[in-house]
């Protein structure tokens, strides 16, 4: 299990100082995108369309451009127990609809395939790392985790998050609840927990497939523009959620610590 602080160190190995010569954009946008085999060949499908179709909307390119330099940098990769870095998309510049365009183009060109495993701290980690020596200097750095379930391979998440929010990165949330399970109770809850951070930080439900390419849509907005998120999305003082309960359902955690049951 790895502590914060050697989170940090492996967050900050081989970071460099941002060089004057770095293209100012309003944020550093990075999309973490969960593909993890919870999530049915449909579901993929229908978040890749709402990525696609967000990305390529008018009111997107507008909040793009309503920014103080008029661009965002952004970049995009997808999770599941381990990353793959053919998955990455390389950092780009947006700031009209012809930029929007061609980054949706790619997206919309790779194949979807989903793998084993919800590593939504190894996520954070690979989010965190895209931003040293990018060439951009954004007055924020947002990462945007999408998922349908909680953390249950690798480190915990709260770790990761406190190191990538200690270093002043953003995590804002999309908790895909189509198809929930009772087994961990309420995943808009566990993300506003366990997930997000960061001045601002929000996380939006999404609980019908209609309901994708609004929600990732409205989100994107929202991180472009740095508009204060409604009231109603943002993290609420006094819920609680178990930020273990992920890693608590896999059977070898429980096989570990509660040996009885295996009997």
């Amino acid at each position: 299990m790895l502590t914060v602080l050697a989170l940090l160190m492996s967050l900050t190995a081989g970071a460099e100082i941002a060089a004057a010569s770095d293209q100012e954009v309003d944020v550093e946008l990075v999309l973490a995108v969960d593909v993890s085999g919870s999530m049915d060949l449909e579901e993929a499908q229908v978040q890749r369309a709402g990525y696609v179709d967000a990305l390529r909307h008018p009111d997107f390119v507008n909040a793009v451009r309503d920014g103080l330099t008029g661009r965002i940098a952004i970049s995009y990769f997808e999770w599941a127990g381990t990353i793959r870095d053919s998955s990455h998309l390389p950092w780009q510049i947006i700031s009209g609809p012809e930029d929007a365009n061609a980054f949706a183009a790619q997206l919309e060109a790779r194949p979807i395939a989903t793998r084993r495993g919800t590593s939504i701290s190894g996520a954070i980690v690979y989010g965190a790392k895209l931003f040293d020596g990018n060439g951009y200097s954004g007055m924020r750095r947002v990462i945007d985790v999408s998922g349908d379930g909680p953390n249950n391979f690798g480190p915990p998440v709260t770790p990761a998050r406190d190191a990538a929010t200690a270093l002043g990165i953003i995590i804002n949330g999309l908790a895909i609840m189509i198809r929930p399970s009772a087994a961990y109770g309420s995943l808009d809850d566990y993300y506003s927990n366990c997930v997000i951070g960061g001045p601002g930080a929000f996380v939006l439900p999404v609980q019908e497939p209609e309901d994708f390419a609004i929600a990732i849509r409205r989100k994107l907005i929202l991180e472009v523009s740095g508009a204060e998120p409604p009231a109603r999305v943002i993290r609420a003082a006094g819920q609680s959620a178990d930020c273990m309960i992920g890693e608590k359902l896999r059977p070898s955690y429980m096989e570990r610590y509660y040996p009885e049951l295996d009997r």
